[in-house]
């Protein structure tokens, strides 16, 4: 059978680096992206472009190209899926009262009915917030049953530096529930980045997972293939869930979710160009384009730093004596006064916000640049909150002999 949503907290979990127990830790972790995610219809693509076999589907953007898909699907058992970047769309509703991002049809006329529904509207999950996300499109595929489903997902580890295969033969499941209550049931496979997933890694993870003697030959090319697209695309994780040998004895993927290392983006112009920033946070998008990493969390005390582990410290320091941060927001080693200025602007849009803490370690960045910065910024925006700046380093005592002056 098809699975309805899951998430990538095991993955998250397994490939998390140890660190200190800090109270923030987890806020960050929740809801910075480091890797750009993608449409299940694109991961799809990918997969085919692969000869990795998956049930028969294309994506549709309105609903007559989804009545034309399902014609051209040929069957009349099939699934529509809301192409949202968010797990539990199974359990989502749309903001017009439909129930369910994910929907088993029988026909293209209930193809082009639900698509109808559900294209233009927001889906709201577990994951999205009370506004939801908006389903640009839906992905229509066969519907495959399966006699056996399993878990398997490529991953970067920190701890040993490489890739690692995760898999379990408890698939179509809720995963992070299998590692939690059966963690016996979860494998994790370490692989030599110089000598790659061989025959015998492959077979020997196919076997171990429960494939019939018939399909482990295909298994074990299926998971070879999954680990050339980790490794020739930069993936960061490949997560199949349920990875299914069929009744008819098929391995095949039945639902896929890809990420993909942002530092990789200058050589991975077509994956890149699939991103959709419609499903992204508006404001850590107008970040990233300011060349700014801006992440909103859920206090009222603005952040303004340079460097991401100052940021991480300054974060500390203020939870420690009582406050909340209301972001991370580091500007980097482009601490420009341009730059001050978007970012000031990013805080204050949050309403939340009654302070703003300025920490700036002057390196490459001077001091008093980031002096003169800050001030005609806050003349520019009219700020009317509390700005406490504490900078440090290069030219720090010019810095603040121009600012009470100029102040």
């Amino acid at each position: 059978m098809f699975r309805l949503g899951r998430s990538r907290a095991l993955a998250s979990a397994i490939a998390a680096p140890k660190v200190s127990p800090s109270a923030r830790l987890p806020s960050i972790a929740q809801q910075q992206r480091r890797a750009l995610s993608i449409h299940e219809y694109r991961s799809a693509d990918l997969l085919r472009q692969y000869g990795i076999d998956l049930p028969k589907g294309a994506n549709a953007t309105t609903a007559a190209e989804a009545e034309a898909v399902a014609k051209q699907i040929g069957t009349d058992d099939m699934v529509i899926k809301a192409q949202v970047l968010a797990g539990g769309r199974g359990k989502g509703s749309f903001d017009n009262g439909l129930k369910g991002g994910v929907r088993v049809i029988y026909s293209p006329t209930e193809a082009k009915m639900f698509a109808e529904q559900m294209i233009g509207h927001n889906l709201i999950t577990k994951q999205t917030g009370a506004a939801g996300r908006l389903c640009s499109s839906v992905y229509i595929c066969e519907r495959k049953f399966a006699r056996r489903e399993f878990y398997l997902a490529v991953l970067m580890d920190r701890a040993s530096q490489g890739p690692v295969i995760v898999s379990s033969s408890q698939g179509g499941m809720d995963i992070e529930g299998v590692a939690k209550e059966n963690p016996d049931a979860i494998t994790t496979t370490y692989i030599d980045i110089n000598v790659g997933v061989t025959d015998e890694i492959a077979r020997g993870i196919a076997t171990k997972l429960g494939f019939s003697e018939q399909c482990i030959e295909d298994a074990k090319d299926t998971i070879k293939n999954l680990y050339k697209i980790f490794l020739e695309k930069d993936a960061t994780q490949i997560e199949i869930n349920p990875l299914s040998e069929t009744s008819d004895h098929k391995v095949m993927c039945m639902d896929a979710k890809f990420g993909f290392d942002d530092n990789a983006e200058f050589r991975q112009k077509e994956v890149f160009s699939w991103r959709d920033t419609t499903q992204e946070d508006p404001e850590e998008v107008r970040a990233a384009e300011a060349g700014l990493n801006f992440i909103k969390l859920d206090g009222d005390i603005g952040c303004l730093v340079n460097g991401a582990g100052l940021a991480m410290a300054t974060m500390d320091i203020i939870k420690l004596n009582g406050g909340q941060p209301a972001n991370f927001l580091d500007v980097g080693g482009g601490a420009t006064p341009a730059a001050i200025k978007e970012a000031f602007e990013l805080i204050t849009s949050d309403p939340k916000v009654t302070a703003i803490f300025v920490n700036i370690f002057g390196g490459i960045v001077r001091c008093d640049a980031i002096a003169h910065g800050l001030i005609n910024t806050v003349k520019t925006l009219d700020l009317k909150i509390p700005i406490i700046a504490r900078l440090q380093g290069t030219n720090m005592e010019q810095a603040t002999s121009s600012s009470t002056t100029r102040a």
